[in-house]
C-alpha cells in the first residue's frame, strides 16, 4: 500500500515543479498582463503566454512525440507551415498603393534592414555561431512570422527567445520608435507636409505581386515561401473576383494559424531552454537592432532629402521596420503632433509595406548564406 502511495504521489505533476517552472510561469503571466492590461498585440500574446504556462507543468506529455503541444510545433512550425500561411493572410490585407505611387519609399524600407546586419554582427561578437546570430539578426526587422522562419531553419533551439523578442518588439513600437526618431530630426523636418499621393490604377496593383515574385524569388530563391504566399494573398485581394478567399486568408485562416503558432511557440519556452545567458543576449541585441532600423530609415530618408527637390517627412523613414501597420500609425501620430495639416499615414505605409518585404528576402539571403 506504501509503495503505491508513492508511486501516485510521484505521478502528480505537483511534486515535481522546479523553481524554474515557477519562474516560466512569471514570465506567463507577464505576457497576460501586457496582452489583457495594456493591450500589447493580445492575439499573439495570450496564446504564446498560455504556451509558456502550460510547457511548464510537469509530467503532462504534452511535448513528447506524440504530445499536443509537440504536434503544434512539429507540423506547423517545425516543417515551416504557419509562417507563410501567415504571409498570405498579410497579403490580403496589404494595400501596396502608397509604395507604387511613390517607390523612393522602397529605399526606406531597405534602409531599416540595417538592424538586421547591425544585429548579426553583434551576436557574432558576443560569440554566438554564425547560424544563431542569422536567427538573432532578424529580429531588428520587427517581423514576428519572419523571425519564427529564420530562426527554426536557422537555430530552433533560439526559436522561444527570437519570437518573444520580436513579437515584444513589435508591440513596443510606440515606446520605441518616437524617442529614436525625434532625437535623429529638427522640428522643422518633423513638420514637412508631404504631397498627396498620385492614384494607383488596378492594373499595377494587379501587375505588382507578379512582377515581386519574379524579381525578388528569381534574385533570392530561399525567400519564396514567404514571398510567394504574401503575393498570393495579395492578389486575392486585388483581383476583385476571389472575395470568398480574401475573407478567409484575412480572417478564418489567419485567426486559426494564430493560435497554433501562439502554442507552438509557447510550448518551446520551457526553464529548460529558456532560462540560459544566451537568452538575455537575444533580448539585448533585440533592442539595439531595433533602434538601428528605426534610424536607418530616418536617416536614409534625410540623406534623400539632400538630393530631391519634393521633401521627405523623416519620420516615415522609422516605419520601415515590418510592424504593419502601428509602426505608420506611430510616424502619423508624431507628424501631426509636429504640425497639425500633417497627414502621414499614407506616405508611412509606403516604406512599412516595403520593410516586410525587406525582412523576409533577408531572411531568404541568411538562409542561403549560411545553410
Amino acid at each position: 500500500m506504501e509503495e503505491q502511495i508513492a508511486k501516485n504521489l510521484a505521478g502528480m505533476g505537483l511534486f515535481h515543479l522546479t523553481a524554474g517552472n515557477l519562474i516560466m510561469w512569471a514570465v506567463a503571466f507577464v505576457l497576460f498582463y501586457l496582452a489583457i492590461k495594456k493591450q500589447i498585440e493580445p492575439l499573439l500574446l495570450i496564446p504564446i503566454g498560455f504556451g509558456v504556462f502550460i510547457a511548464n507543468f510537469p509530467l503532462t506529455g504534452l511535448l513528447g512525440e506524440h504530445g499536443l503541444f509537440e504536434m503544434f510545433y512539429k507540423y506547423g512550425i517545425s516543417n515551416e507551415l504557419i509562417p507563410p500561411l501567415i504571409f498570405l493572410g498579410l497579403g490580403a490585407m496589404t494595400d501596396f498603393g502608397p509604395v507604387l505611387a511613390n517607390p523612393k519609399t522602397f529605399l526606406l524600407g531597405a534602409a531599416a534592414q540595417l538592424g538586421v546586419y547591425g544585429a548579426f554582427f553583434g551576436a557574432l561578437l558576443l560569440g554566438f555561431t554564425l547560424p544563431e546570430a542569422g536567427a538573432i539578426g532578424i529580429i531588428g526587422g520587427a517581423d514576428g512570422p519572419t523571425s519564427i522562419f529564420l530562426s527554426n531553419a536557422l537555430a530552433p533551439h533560439l526559436l522561444g527567445a527570437v519570437a518573444v523578442a520580436a513579437y515584444s518588439y513589435m508591440a513596443l513600437v510606440p515606446i520605441i520608435i518616437p524617442p529614436v526618431a525625434k532625437a535623429l530630426t529638427t522640428k522643422q523636418e518633423r513638420s514637412i507636409v508631404m504631397t498627396q499621393l498620385r492614384m494607383v490604377s488596378k492594373g499595377e496593383k494587379i501587375v505588382f505581386p507578379l512582377l515581386a515574385c519574379i524579381i525578388i524569388i528569381s534574385l533570392v530563391p530561399k525567400s519564396a515561401p514567404l514571398i510567394s504566399m504574401f503575393m498570393l494573398g495579395n492578389l486575392f485581394m486585388e483581383c476583385g473576383v476571389v472575395e470568398r478567399l480574401t475573407d478567409v486568408s484575412r480572417n478564418a485562416l489567419m485567426n486559426i494559424v494564430t493560435i497554433l503558432l501562439g502554442l507552438g511557440v509557447g510550448s518551446r519556452m520551457t526553464a529548460a531552454t529558456f532560462l540560459r545567458l544566451d537568452t538575455i543576449g537575444v533580448f539585448t541585441i533585440g533592442i539595439v537592432a531595433f533602434i538601428i532600423a528605426c534610424a536607418g530609415g530616418v536617416l536614409m530618408a534625410k540623406l534623400m532629402n539632400v538630393f530631391s527637390k519634393q521633401k521627405i517627412n523623416p519620420l516615415i523613414g522609422a516605419a520601415g521596420v515590418s510592424a504593419v501597420p502601428m509602426a505608420a500609425r506611430v510616424v502619423h501620430m508624431m507628424g501631426a503632433k509636429e504640425n497639425p495639416q500633417n497627414y502621414l499615414l499614407m506616405h508611412a505605409m509606403g516604406p512599412n509595406v516595403a520593410g516586410v518585404i525587406g525582412t523576409a528576402v533577408c531572411a531568404g539571403a541568411l538562409i542561403s548564406a549560411l545553410t
